[in-house]
């Protein structure tokens, strides 16, 4: 499909990510995960600024009470609010030292499942982050831990290994944010281009996947079967989200990479832009770690 992608803001990104719609201030925010910064975006004024510039951001969700919580490198994990550190729920993981968050995805209980890097001794790791501020390790050997979701009626969770070329589905208890019966819902590996990276669900319970490498943004039925693609004039998309703007109207935003390469790659990479796509998005939800 057609769909016309408009650049909103363009920080020439590294590696722009994990952009997430905060529906009371009708902003969206993202990450660029090498350089260190994070920024939002306002369609209502076509503002932009960078607001944080210190460690590496590998995911954020927003907490209930407006402040963000920040998963960072060497599993370091903070809450950051008025411009600063205003608590640290994680100063490191030993296990992580070496490397860093990838990715992040608050889940309906207020915790947060959270991805990190392969180190050189091994691979990357999900874990889930209680609200407690106590962390569980749920999966090993994973090549790229990345894109997350749910679907509408909160059975099920996605996660997306970009390494290995495939999304999972799990069965999830609501009651307990617990995952379980992992099974593969998108196998690309017999896709020459492109991998798949961030992700999102629609409120129909379809998956929006973000392709590193392939120009697009693809669409998944409740089958895992591709629907559609849609094209982006640059090559490495790597995250979107859905977002009801301030006069109702629906849309969505995704992220690219390799700003530093726009001479290679084309002048909009690393930019963020506007899918205009007049689909409400699937589950969202805010995290209540460290709220008491």
């Amino acid at each position: 499909m057609d769909i016309q992608p408009k650049v909103v803001a363009d920080y020439a990104c590294h590696c722009g990510e994990n952009p997430l719609w905060q529906p009371d201030e009708k902003r969206l925010y993202w990450t660029d995960i090498p350089t260190g910064r994070l920024f939002w975006y306002d369609p209502a004024t076509g503002e932009h600024t960078c607001f944080y510039e210190d460690r590496q951001v590998g995911g954020f969700t927003f907490q209930e009470d407006g402040a963000l919580l920040l998963f960072r490198d060497k599993g370091n994990v903070v809450v950051w609010r008025d411009g600063g550190v205003a608590k640290t729920v994680i100063e490191e993981l030993p296990e992580e030292v070496e490397t860093r968050f990838n990715d992040a995805c608050a889940d309906p209980l207020g915790g947060v499942y959270c991805g990190t890097m392969p180190t050189p001794q091994r691979k990357g790791r999900l874990y889930h982050l209680h609200t407690d501020g106590s962390i569980d390790l749920l999966l090993e050997d994973i090549g790229c831990s990345n894109g997350m979701g749910y679907s509408p009626d909160l059975k099920t969770f996605y996660y997306t290994d970009s390494t290995v070329k495939k999304i999972y589905h799990f069965g999830l208890d609501p009651e307990t944010a617990a995952i379980t019966n992992q099974r593969v819902f998108v196998d690309t590996t017999d896709v020459h281009e492109g991998v798949p990276d961030g992700m999102t669900t629609s409120a129909a319970g379809e998956v929006y996947s973000a392709t590193w490498g392939a120009s697009a943004v693809v669409r998944y039925g409740l089958d895992g079967v591709e629907i559609e693609r849609y094209a982006l004039p640059v090559p490495n998309i790597t995250s979107l989200c859905f977002a009801t703007l301030s006069d109702g109207r629906h849309t969505a935003y995704a992220t690219t990479a390799m700003g530093q390469k726009k001479e290679e790659l084309g002048p909009e990479a690393g930019a963020t832009f506007e899918l205009p796509l007049d689909i409400p998005g699937g589950p969202e939800f805010r995290s209540r770690v460290g709220m008491g």
